[in-house]
């Protein structure tokens, strides 16, 4: 049979297969799951700084260990989805994921929330490259396929909106543990109705797991964000130095580790596909110039201009109804325009609105700033949904897991790199910040730790001296936002030029 031929029958196959709807809602369920969690985390750490008192090292690493853990397994577990069966590797991880949400809602110390979140991320990365690649197997029709991979971006940004209005509605109400109570109810929604509706797929030509490629991999990605995080907070040290090493070395041997096996974990010969490629590269890049800010936002909302934490949940809201708005239609513009005209413009409408960020200070007025969020949310939802179906057509089915994963790596990679870079220029720039006359020493080196952290500090000064400080931090923090926006709006408008050579003649199955 030709090539044309199989298309053919597995595009009737997609077209007529019973269910596929209902179990795509199970499906997003997942990447609900994933993005509540996500966001809620930046909504609850002021909560959490004043619980916990972390030091600003700590929060970062609270913020951004997730992130860590789940790039350097996501390759691993998509792999793995595709050797033992994706439906179970999603329903083992959703369970997994429930559980460790409470390991998170009770952490007592900021150690055992870092290790809980770390925990949290081994079970986050069999999720998302599993959803994606069932998708590919449930949907064979291209246009169908575009609808489902919209949707399924839809959600992520739904759990964007979600994750900050739930999470404000409970910190108002209860402690900031409960934020991660809310993945429960969602878990178990997937795993019991995931049982029936979902189909199970698998590459029936699997070869087997290959350990020390997993722990190559893992080593690898870790020790390179390690070393960003540690050159963008503390210059250039041996402790970098000797990660950066190690990092590259392992991702080295990983790659010709692959080139060698008969059946790789990673199948190299996938970035030979420019579209792919190019895909891939504008999904971190992107993800690298918002994230450090997004993790940041929440904190202005509240401490700088004292929003409560469900109005600053909802003043977040205008990004999440872009995304939405966008990734739904995106399929549709990028057939009658091109693929590299949506992408590229999506991004250069992010990079320019984050370019708008530049000039926030403490009173900036909120039209300004929900109208920059609405532009990203759209030029975001635009490019993340015609990159994933790009990444998706690019491979047969059989390798869906693996291109989900690379896709998902990407993803996750950049937002740890963005929140190592954007929010260790934030922090440092913050570190800076003049302490003024009349407070303690050991009052003034707790400010200097977190904006929370000078909040709660000021509390125990007299009224002058408090409002001093705190006016002092504030505008620190708002000092190096700015700056974390000017090197995203960089990065986000090179991204732009570099997808519109990059993705030159890609187009999306008709």
């Amino acid at each position: 049979m030709t090539i044309s031929g199989i298309r053919t029958e597995s595009h009737t196959e997609g077209a007529h297969r019973p269910g596929r709807w209902l179990a795509l809602s199970v499906l997003v369920l997942a990447v609900l799951l994933v993005a509540v969690d996500a966001t809620v985390l930046g909504l609850a750490t002021p909560f959490l700084s004043e619980d916990l008192k972390p030091t600003g090292s700590q929060l970062l690493w609270i913020g951004d260990v997730y992130s860590f853990v789940i790039a350097g397994l996501l390759v691993s577990m998509g792999s793995l989805g595709d050797r033992i069966g994706r439906k179970k590797l999603l329903l083992i991880g959703a369970t997994a994921f429930g559980a460790l949400s409470v390991l998170n809602a009770y952490a007592s110390s900021p150690e055992m929330m870092i290790v809980a979140r770390a925990l949290l991320g081994v079970a986050g990365a069999t999720l998302m490259p599993s959803t994606l690649a069932l998708i590919r197997n449930l949907f064979h029709d291209p246009r169908e396929r575009s609808l489902a991979i919209g949707i399924w971006g839809a959600m992520a940004s739904a759990g964007a909106a979600v994750g900050p209005v739930v999470g404000g509605f409970l910190l108002e109400h209860f402690w900031w543990g409960s934020v991660f109570l809310i993945n429960l109810p969602v878990m178990a929604v997937l795993v019991l109705v995931g049982i029936k509706l979902i189909p199970e797929s698998k590459n029936p030509n699997h070869g087997p797991w290959d350990l020390p490629s997993v722990a190559l991999s893992l080593v690898g990605v870790i020790g390179v964000v390690y070393a960003v995080k540690e050159l963008a907070s503390h210059g250039l040290s041996l402790d970098a130095g000797m990660a950066a090493l190690l990092g590259v070395a392992a991702l080295t041997w990983f790659v010709r580790r692959q080139l060698t096996l008969p059946a790789p974990l990673l199948d190299m010969r996938l970035f030979r596909h420019r579209g792919f490629s190019g895909a891939v590269l504008a999904d971190l890049l992107t993800i690298l110039g918002l994230s450090g800010l997004v993790f940041f936002l929440s904190q202005f909302f509240q401490l700088v201009q004292g929003r409560q934490p469900l109005e600053a949940g909802l003043a977040e809201l205008p990004a999440a109804i872009g995304a939405v708005t966008a990734g739904l239609v995106a399929g549709v513009v990028a057939r009658r325009f091109s693929v590299r005209s949506v992408v590229a413009g999506g991004l250069a409408a992010v990079g320019l609105s984050l370019a708008v960020l530049t000039t926030l200070d403490q009173h900036t007025g909120y039209a300004l700033l929900g109208a920059s969020l609405l532009v990203v949310g759209v030029g975001a939802g635009f490019a993340f949904t015609v990159t994933a179906d790009v990444i998706l057509s690019s491979v047969p089915k059989e390798q869906a897991g693996s291109a989900s994963a690379v896709s998902e790596t990407a993803y996750e990679l950049g937002a740890a790199l963005g929140i190592a870079v954007l929010g260790s220029i934030v922090t440092g720039v913050y570190r800076g910040f003049a302490t003024p006359a009349g407070v303690p020493s050991d009052v003034a080196s707790a400010a200097h730790e977190s904006l929370g952290g000078a909040v709660e500090a000021a509390g125990g000064l007299d009224p002058q001296a408090a409002t001093a400080l705190v006016a002092s931090a504030q505008e620190a923090f708002v000092d190096g936002l700015r700056i974390a926006a000017g090197v995203g709006a960089a990065v986000l408008l090179a991204t732009a030029v570099a997808a519109w050579f990059l993705l030159r003649g890609q187009k999306l199955e008709k």
